[in-house]
């Protein structure tokens, strides 16, 4: 395709303005490369990741490239040659290996509650603000993960309409343990019975968007197990990163002799928790939220898996006349994984956009459906000191039911 209509939706594209960082000329090159014109190279490497793989280039795409699936491909071509070991290392060993992110996160959590972290913050602010920076985007770890916390079924009140069973997470049981909290609870006041799968591990989202393919396919395969164990008629996924991922097992396993019809059913059943709520209907709350609100949209929730009216509507119902339209809502925030963390200056560009929206908003809340954009907006209102909640919708939601009850 040279239509071009991919450009101006790219956010590198518009970082820079050069044909070699769109969508366009990335496809370009990868087929030079298939083609062994070009030899894999560490400038055809870097080309790869400097993509976000927002991939808001597949939605205006008229021809239906699907451009993550050949940036993804590129990706592992690139680890195969060896550029990446040590990143992937770190991927593998210490965020998708849940026993060692929980030990390191508790390590953190010390960290975090400590006078040490002042001292730290306060020297990396004068000597180094690019550091400074990074450890800022850090969300607060989780007081306690849910994981091993709670019960591995919960039943609710009253009348059964199915099971459902929830991935807990690596990185979302961690920092966001709260919004698994509110993700159980809304299921079980909508009458669902919730399991969590001991089984479950990571979905593998990181090492298969960052070229790591054959241990995605590992780690496909446990939580293909677990969930299949649970006999759940329901997956739900409160992570759009994650989720989207996880409704690919199918094509991730299909050469797999052995995996390839039970990830076909997994894939099938696999729901967005917004997707999940609005499709089999919830409980209306007569309270709403009394503040201004606007809406963002994950990457991997609006591009890759399509689904934007079913959180939308959610956040109108329950906003009412306080919610407001956010301008440029599909825009990525930066955040896309650890590209945040690895390309710090590029990130920061493109979050500034996205703050900018929302200071013009008029908003005192944002509410959006993914860890990464949670942090990373998150650390963009902390940075100017607006006052501003992001929250996801299971926790929004969660509240109002409170507040209800409580009323």
């Amino acid at each position: 395709m040279h239509c071009g209509l991919c450009l101006p939706v790219c956010p590198t594209y518009e970082l820079t303005g050069l044909e070699k960082n769109s969508p366009r000329g990335r496809i370009r090159l990868m087929k030079n490369i298939m083609n062994d014109s070009l030899p894999v190279t560490n400038a055809f490497m870097e080309e790869m990741y400097f993509c976000l793989d927002c991939q808001a280039c597949q939605t205006a795409c008229p021809a239906g490239v699907r451009y993550g699936e050949l940036v993804e491909a590129a990706r592992t071509l690139v680890e195969k040659k060896k550029f990446l070991r040590l990143k992937n290392f770190i991927v593998r060993n210490f965020v998708e290996r849940r026993s060692v992110l929980r030990v390191l996160a508790v390590v953190i959590r010390f960290y975090q509650d400590s006078l040490f972290e002042r001292g730290v913050l306060t020297f990396l602010r004068v000597f180094s603000p690019m550091l400074y920076g990074r450890a800022k985007l850090m969300p607060r770890v989780s007081n306690k993960f849910v994981f091993r916390a709670i019960p591995e079924t919960r039943e609710p009140e009253g009348d059964i309409r199915g099971t459902v069973a929830v991935l807990t997470g690596c990185v979302m049981d961690v920092f966001y343990a709260d919004v698994n909290r509110d993700t159980i609870d809304v299921l079980l006041i909508n009458s669902w019975r919730v399991m969590v799968p001991r089984g479950q591990v990571c979905c593998g989202s990181l090492g298969g968007h960052n070229g790591d393919a054959e241990y995605s396919k590992r780690l496909a395969k446990k939580n293909i197990e677990a969930f299949e164990k649970s006999g759940a008629e329901y997956y739900v996924v409160n992570s759009a990163g994650c989720c989207a991922f996880m409704k690919r097992y199918a094509e991730v396993l299909s050469d797999d002799p052995n995996y390839s019809e039970r990830a076909q059913k997994f894939s099938k059943k696999v729901r967005e928790f917004s997707e999940f709520v609005y499709l089999t209907g919830f409980k209306k709350t007569q309270c709403k939220v009394t503040e201004p609100v606007v809406y963002h949209e994950p990457c991997h929730l609006v591009h890759t898996q399509r689904i934007s009216e079913e959180p939308r509507s959610i956040v109108v119902e329950i906003a009412g006349d306080n919610f407001r339209e956010l301008n440029e809502a599909t825009w990525c925030c930066g955040s896309a994984g650890i590209y945040n963390v690895l390309r710090f200056r590029d990130a920061s560009e493109i979050l500034d956009r996205k703050i900018d929206n929302i200071k013009k908003s008029g908003a005192r809340l944002v509410i959006t459906g993914n860890p990464g954009c949670l942090a990373q907006i998150g650390s963009g209102i902390q940075k100017e000191n607006l006052g501003i909640e992001v929250l996801h919708p299971a926790t929004v939601l969660n509240r109002l039911y409170k507040k209800e009850g409580a009323g």
